[in-house]
């Protein structure tokens, strides 16, 4: 009977953070918006206990904080943090997308073109939301056969991060969509010609703060690496 009780938790416990995640991802839950532990579990249909475990682990992710006074909220859009994330996300999937050469199909590497064919497609009526979301397709295609599964997990986390602080990456550098298509096409070359793995974990590491260094001309905050 224990047992059964502990699974049951431990369901309504997920089933909340999905729940309140997926808001926050597609901005129901804006930056700032604070989040009613009472209210949330009303709606759920459940006690608080599983809200707060969800809100712990969401914390642990970077998309929601505590200030004082005033509890829980959806973390806000720092411009700092969405650099940091996507320096580190750099770094993190080119480690990842390297360890996973050795497992990679020509089948995923026949998903990962597909999908940057879509995004080539986007570039004459550009929707950068919809061009984001492919993206992300792209990178996770090529990291999700990395047979770490620490570092895996960095990546998912980096992900979530990301999407929590900016909707659409390109809305905010638009110039950046064909580049970003062609050295997507430049990755794709270098696995299928079996290049040298840091070769590879190079490219896609730069290729991602390329991006931040385009942001980083939009804002006006100094370059801190080579373009």
């Amino acid at each position: 009977m224990t047992a059964i009780r502990i699974d049951e938790q431990a369901s309504k416990s997920e089933r909340t953070y999905r729940w309140i995640r997926e808001r926050i991802i597609s901005r129901d839950f804006n930056p700032g918006y604070r989040l009613v532990l009472g209210t949330i579990a009303k709606e759920l249909g459940v006690s608080t206990v599983p809200v707060r475990e969800a809100v712990r682990r969401l914390e642990a992710e970077g998309l929601i904080e505590f200030e004082r006074n005033i509890g829980a909220r959806v973390a806000m859009v720092d411009a700092s943090e969405y650099i940091d994330t996507m320096q580190t996300l750099g770094v993190l999937e080119g480690a990842a997308t390297a360890l996973a050469l050795s497992r990679m199909s020509e089948a995923d590497l026949d998903r990962a073109e597909a999908i940057n064919e879509q995004m080539r497609a986007l570039l004459d009526h550009f929707e950068p939301t919809v061009f984001t979301a492919l993206n992300e397709k792209f990178h996770r295609a090529l990291v999700h056969r990395c047979p770490n599964p620490h570092i895996a997990d960095l990546v998912d986390r980096g992900w979530n991060r990301l999407s929590g602080l900016r909707s659409s990456t390109f809305s905010f550098v638009p110039e950046r969509a064909p580049l970003s298509v062609a050295e997507h096409e430049h990755i794709l070359t270098l696995i299928r010609e079996n290049a040298d793995p840091v070769e590879i974990e190079m490219a896609v590491r730069h290729h991602k703060w390329r991006t931040v260094e385009a942001y980083r001309g939009q804002t006006g905050a100094p370059s801190t690496v080579s373009p």
